[in-house]
């Protein structure tokens, strides 16, 4: 696993070990960044679910401002943190151990971005994407990784569902928050 392009293109990210862990392959991300890559430079990102945290230094690395890192595991943050350090990306980074719902309570200030990558069996993105509404700036883009039996609604609140790109068993959602126009 490694940064793909950016100030920090080709850094070896490490990522855990185990059953449990899923990252995110070169190639689904590599789609994903291509989707939104005129949006990255100056964002604020949050990487809910970091895991390795690769989305949100991948970001970093193509010039997003700021990236969030939120995961409930001390193990996959004690990670995220080496992989920060290694990417030189610390004053640019804030990590939380929390549960996803726990952080989106709390958080502070809206996001340009927002990468969801749970893990698959916790079915849990037609939960958690409503609860993001308050946390996204105008305009902002949620990008959720998920197995393509995952089938998510077109629009969610004033979330509409941009893109959909298919990576086999995988399928990446994006949605943008947008201004709910009367008929």
């Amino acid at each position: 696993m490694r940064v793909i392009t950016g100030s920090a293109k080709g850094t070896r990210l490490r990522t855990l070990e185990g059953m449990d862990v899923r990252p995110t392959t070169d190639r689904v991300k590599e789609g994903m960044f291509s989707a939104i890559q005129f949006e990255i430079p100056d964002s604020r990102v949050l990487d809910l679910f970091a895991g390795s945290g690769q989305l949100g230094i991948e970001a970093l690395s193509r010039g997003a401002r700021q990236a969030v890192f939120v995961d409930q595991s001390a193990n996959s943050l004690a990670v995220v943190k080496e992989n920060i350090k290694k990417t030189g990306f610390t004053d640019r980074s804030e990590i939380y151990q929390k549960e996803a719902e726990q952080y989106i309570r709390m958080a502070k200030g809206t996001f340009d971005m927002i990468f969801l990558d749970p893990p698959y069996r916790m079915q849990i993105l037609e939960k958690i994407i409503p609860l993001l509404l308050p946390l996204l700036s105008p305009g902002g883009k949620i990008i959720a990784e998920h197995e393509n039996n995952c089938k998510l609604p077109e629009k969610i609140s004033n979330l509409w569902l941009q893109k959909e790109y298919f990576y086999g068993k995988i399928v990446v959602s994006v949605y943008e928050l947008t201004e709910e126009v009367e008929p």
